[in-house]
């Protein structure tokens, strides 16, 4: 258990807290609604089409594309913050961390200074984070909440967009605080895409994103997904994140458990009512984002001030978005890593951006 819990915390705390709800309101038929059968297999065939296309070297390629001519860490740090602001929004996050936080430390490994790889790391993570929530796609819960209010296309870009523009303005002039040193470049990689695969996996992730708009069913979705996955590589399901899957899973029948405590029940939606972008972006500090976003939405009906919350609160604590704790993972096990230094970096850098953002939306509300 303890083994686990170091590897999964989010999980165990979740499985925990469905729990004891299970002991307050024993199961019965209504435990088949809690769960959104629409966002765990969006989810888990979305995993599988970006683990595919990752698999092909589609990212590698486009990576050394874009560094071919970057010439100081200047530069390449604006290069690989514009890189995950924006595929983020169609690979995820986490996935854009997972991508890129390694390529930028071998760019990087020559480099004296140790503060200019802190600042081009936390400068990509926030990026992924607040690039990830301009599309239904770009976040777990993004797409939950997308499905869970019946969102409208319109209604998430105009919701989002003013603080989307906003972070990519702050992002780029956080870039200046880069030194503008001297710094080639990785030699380019001779990567061979394998043609048939890549568009194998294409075609799945344009099922994915079908779906989610709800123009294809779900179960063509799943169907799509596992069929590719069997075809092509079937070590692609091994790969999808089930400890994610799982968690959510166990916060459904939390939330809907404590849906039907009623003292529990109205103590939420008392604090939640008129103030669903604070609460959602305060409990994102704790717990994180996903499953803040999942635990709140079973007490309020105002899903755009409550999506607003939590990818904001994507900003903030170490633990607040899971895919920022991907990104200190890789520092940390650098040889020259300076731990202290990066989450000082990380917070002031979170505060910078946040203050301003919250700001708009006070503004704009």
């Amino acid at each position: 258990m303890k083994k686990l819990f170091r590897s999964q915390p989010v999980l165990v705390i979740a499985f925990l807290a469905a729990l004891v709800t299970v002991f307050l309101v024993p199961p019965d038929g209504q435990y088949i609604g809690y769960l959104n059968h629409a966002v765990l297999i969006e989810l888990f065939s979305l995993m599988i089409a970006v683990a595919g296309l990752r698999s092909v070297g589609i990212f590698d390629r486009a990576t050394d594309l874009l560094l071919k001519k970057a010439g100081t860490a200047r530069r390449i740090a604006l290069l690989l913050m514009l890189l995950c602001f924006f595929s983020s929004m169609l690979v995820t996050n986490d996935v854009a961390l997972i991508t890129f936080v390694p390529l930028t430390l071998m760019i990087l490994e020559g480099v004296q200074d140790e503060r200019l790889r802190i600042r081009t790391i936390v400068l990509e993570t926030a990026a992924a984070n607040l690039g990830s929530m301009l599309t239904p796609v770009g976040n777990p819960q993004n797409l939950y909440l997308y499905d869970k209010y019946q969102l409208s296309a319109m209604d998430f870009v105009s919701t989002l967009l003013p603080s989307g523009i906003l972070s990519l303005v702050l992002l780029v002039l956080l870039t200046w605080t880069i030194p503008a040193e001297r710094c080639a470049a990785p030699a380019e990689r001779r990567t061979a895409i394998r043609t048939v695969p890549a568009v194998g996996y294409a075609v799945l992730f344009g099922v994915c994103l079908l779906t989610v708009f709800r123009v294809i069913p779900d179960w063509v979705c799943l169907i799509a997904a596992v069929v590719t996955a069997l075809v092509l590589d079937r070590g692609l399901l091994r790969k999808a994140d089930y400890a994610l899957l799982a968690t959510f899973v166990c916060f459904f029948i939390f939330v809907g458990n404590i849906g039907r405590i009623g003292a529990v029940s109205e103590f939420f939606h008392s604090i939640l009512t008129g103030h669903e972008l604070l609460v959602g972006l305060l409990l994102s500090q704790v717990i994180s984002n996903v499953p803040a976003a999942v635990m709140l939405s079973g007490f309020t009906e105002n899903g755009t001030q409550l999506l607003l919350g939590v990818d904001l609160g994507g900003l903030g604590t170490l633990i607040a978005s899971l895919a920022s704790l991907i990104s200190f993972q890789f520092y940390r096990q650098t040889k020259t890593a300076q731990t202290g230094r990066y989450l000082l970096t990380f917070t002031a850098a979170s505060v910078i951006l946040l203050v301003p953002l919250l700001v708009l939306n006070v503004l704009i509300r």
